[in-house]
């Protein structure tokens, strides 16, 4: 099935400088959000705590819920509604076997005996966050430089270093949606993201490859037309792919649940930004690295 009759001409590279800087905006805004937000919405996993999973036999209203919490000074409850009748409660202080009677009884007070379940406790000490955040940090940063060594042997370091720029571009927007948001940085949100680079070097690496098959073609042709013919080749591909992918993700988005509600959101946003980058930002760089080796060797000349 072919979107893109052969022979299409798209004059992707022509329109750089509107795509560096949507790019640049989307970016900036990104960074900012999060700076503004005092930095990610760590979730448990990064930032320490408690977290409480409490199934309720009917309605339990979250101010409800809240009061009972409040009554035994855990005011920086932070409750979020999981399911039908069922909660996830956040608070920054440590479970105890004296606090979680104190929520036991507290609970009973508030909606009675047998009317509540609580289903999971889950405890992250402040050093084990802190570990885990260094650690997932590492992790994004060590695909970068895996990638980076691959394409670098694979083909170029002028591919490479186009790839690593896209790479680092659609990580760094996917990360300020969450910002804007508010959404929780979570370790799911670390596998999305890495999942995320994975898709977009893959989308990337297709281009580069046609871009190679048709510089051999012909070594006297035009950069810029080989770029833009190579994309034209591929976009068909692309498309299709980014679209049945974005299929299945709306269908977790919205029939998952929440477990996987932000894990599918980071990827929805990370495969739209990836095939935009693999078109408008990757390529493009190739061509700029080559344009300003060219104007090295023409001021030794």
């Amino acid at each position: 099935m072919e979107l893109i009759k052969p022979g299409t001409n798209f004059d992707f590279v022509g329109k750089i400088k509107i795509t560096v800087g949507i790019s640049a905006a989307l970016v900036v805004i990104s960074i900012l959000s999060v700076i503004l937000h005092g930095g990610l919405n760590f979730g448990i996993d990064f930032a320490g705590g408690t977290v409480i999973q409490i199934r309720f036999s009917g309605h339990a209203p979250a101010d409800a819920i809240r009061k009972a919490f409040t009554g035994i000074d855990v005011e920086d409850a932070v409750i979020q509604e999981i399911g039908e009748n069922e909660v996830i409660v956040r608070t920054n202080q440590a479970m105890t076997k004296e606090l979680q009677t104190k929520v036991d009884q507290a609970l009973t007070g508030q909606f009675g005996a047998g009317q509540y379940e609580i289903r999971q406790i889950e405890f992250v000490g402040p050093k084990v966050g802190k570990d885990l955040t260094n650690k997932a940090i590492l992790a994004v940063i060590f695909s970068w430089i895996g990638m980076l060594i691959y394409i670098a042997w694979r083909f170029e370091f002028r591919y490479a270093l186009g790839g690593i720029i896209a790479l680092v571009h659609d990580t760094i927007i996917a990360i300020g949606a969450l910002s804007l948001l508010n959404k929780e940085f979570t370790l799911t949100i670390v596998a999305a993201l890495l999942t995320l680079i994975g898709y977009s070097i893959n989308d990337t690496i297709v281009v580069f490859d046609r871009i190679r098959e048709n510089r051999k073609k012909d070594l006297r042709r035009n950069l810029v037309d080989i770029i833009n013919s190579s994309i034209n080749e591929t976009l068909s591909r692309t498309i299709l792919t980014s679209f049945t992918v974005i299929l299945v993700l709306l269908a977790l988005f919205f029939l998952g649940g929440a477990v996987i509600h932000d894990f599918s959101f980071v990827l929805l946003v990370g495969v739209v930004i990836g095939t935009y980058s693999s078109i408008f930002i990757a390529s493009p760089i190739v061509l700029a690295f080559e344009n300003l080796q060219l104007r090295r060797e023409k001021r030794k000349k």
